[in-house]
């Protein structure tokens, strides 16, 4: 049963006599948006996107996240969505502010600035009363030594005494970001000080069906958003280191890990030609950086990075001995999938762009295909990419699967090869269906005998 106290804040949310601000409307801020928009809250959302403020005006913003776009068109009709750039303004009619903004990592450092920005707009606006709940990945101690003292300076308040500092990270997948805040996992929640924390349960229970997991302190909750990280990229590093010793020992990974999985003490992963997106592979530098500092090791940590960040090239070059020694009439190589992920539109951090300039370097024309993604800024401009799977493995010589888009696993050899020419297929993520590709030249990441 809620508590009076509780039930009163759920009630004076929904009674929009408490506003809420939402810093960031992007892939994390958006959700967070459209779940306080289904409890009836009011809320600000404050964008510095010209771009995205039109779309999401327009009914046309986060495309590939079911409901957002219905939810905000809905609510900016109604008057319970406004949207601004005014982050001062923002922060000044509104008692909770919430703060989804992305932590960049530029040449492995970390990049505040834009959080900074963020905090620094609050702090101008920050009232008694008011609470201010962080929810992007941070390195640990960023909440309590760089942004309090933002908000406290500017402000003339102290926290726990005039304002709430709750720290509550994001952990969401992209598809599904939505029902991940709403029904999937427990909300992890941490505060300044007890007021903080006590104010956060009741906060984040709210929108939250699992409930929430209250940390000690906020150092401790921002340590643990980067441990789930670090946990599946040592985990996918050793997949892969073990994937590579397969190879040279010809033995089949996915047979051995069928059997080494069939017990509860071991949990061994997928293999793949790399780690990307803006989560795996970034939330183990934001601890290897802090550890640098604190004068810490973090071998194991770092190997799994630089491990990951080679893949895509080693699979590459094995891709290529598929090739070595032949005639080959053109030298194009088809390279089948952009997204970091299977079934994402984003390609942010993907392999594929490593795996593409292994192969430009080896003198090879490359063409990319995606199902989802028609255009990309990053690909080199010599680099063909395109919705038409036909048009891509033209007259190639060599297919290449980057990413596991479920509809490839579907692929035929009839889509692929033409009999007259039956180009070899490297699969690097172990989607394609053996049975369909019989007399054709397949091998796959970890089992490099299979034809």
């Amino acid at each position: 049963m809620k508590s009076k106290k509780s039930f009163s804040l759920n009630k004076a949310i929904s009674d929009h006599k408490i506003i809420l601000s939402i810093y960031g409307l992007g892939n994390v801020g958006g959700p967070i948006t459209a779940a306080w928009l289904r409890k009836g809250a009011k809320i600000i959302g404050v964008d510095i996107s010209k771009k995205l403020l039109q779309e999401i005006k327009q009914n046309n913003s986060h495309k590939h996240e079911p409901f957002i776009s219905e939810i905000f068109s809905k609510s900016l009709s109604n008057g319970s969505l406004v949207l601004t750039k005014d982050g001062i303004d923002a922060s000044k009619k509104s008692q909770i502010k919430f703060v989804a903004v992305p932590v960049a990592l530029k040449n492995k450092k970390i990049d505040l600035t834009t959080i900074k920005n963020v905090i620094e707009n609050i702090s101008k606006g920050l009232k008694k009363g008011d609470s201010v709940v962080v929810c992007p990945s941070l390195p640990p101690g960023t909440c309590e030594k760089i942004l309090l003292p933002i908000l406290e300076k500017n402000s003339k308040l102290k926290c726990e005494r005039d304002f709430h500092l709750i720290y509550n990270p994001e952990r969401i997948f992209e598809g599904r970001a939505l029902q991940d805040i709403e029904e999937n996992y427990p909300a992890i929640v941490s505060g300044l000080g007890k007021n903080s924390l006590n104010f956060a349960k009741k906060l984040l229970k709210i929108i939250s069906k699992k409930g929430v997991l209250p940390m000690s302190d906020i150092a401790s909750a921002e340590s643990e958003k980067l441990f789930e990280g670090v946990y599946r990229d040592v985990n996918i590093a050793l997949a892969n280191e073990l994937s590579t010793f397969c190879n040279s020992t010809g033995t089949n990974y996915w047979e051995i890990i069928k059997a080494a999985n069939s017990q509860p003490f071991c949990h061994l992963h997928y293999p793949g030609t790399g780690v990307g997106g803006l989560c795996i592979p970034v939330y183990p530098q934001f601890i290897i950086n802090s550890a640098k500092k604190l004068n810490i090791n973090t071998k194991l940590i770092e190997f799994a990075r630089e491990f990951n960040d080679k893949m895509p090239i080693t699979c590459a070059k094995e891709a290529l001995k598929l090739i070595k020694n032949q005639k080959i009439k053109k030298k194009k190589i088809a390279v089948l999938g952009l997204g970091f992920r299977g079934d994402v539109y984003d390609s942010r951090l993907s392999p594929t762009y490593s795996v593409v300039n292994t192969f430009l370097k080896n003198g090879f024309e490359v063409s990319v295909h995606d199902p989802f993604i028609t255009h990309d800024d990053t690909l080199p401009q010599n680099v063909n990419l395109s919705k038409n799977l036909s048009k891509t493995v033209k007259n190639a010589c060599l297919i290449f699967i980057s990413t596991d888009h479920k509809q490839y696993g579907k692929l035929t050899k009839k889509q692929l090869v033409s009999t007259d020419n039956p180009i070899p297929i490297y699969d690097g993520r172990n989607i394609l269906n053996k049975k369909n590709f019989s007399g054709i030249k397949l091998v796959t990441i970890g089992n490099q005998n299979m034809k």
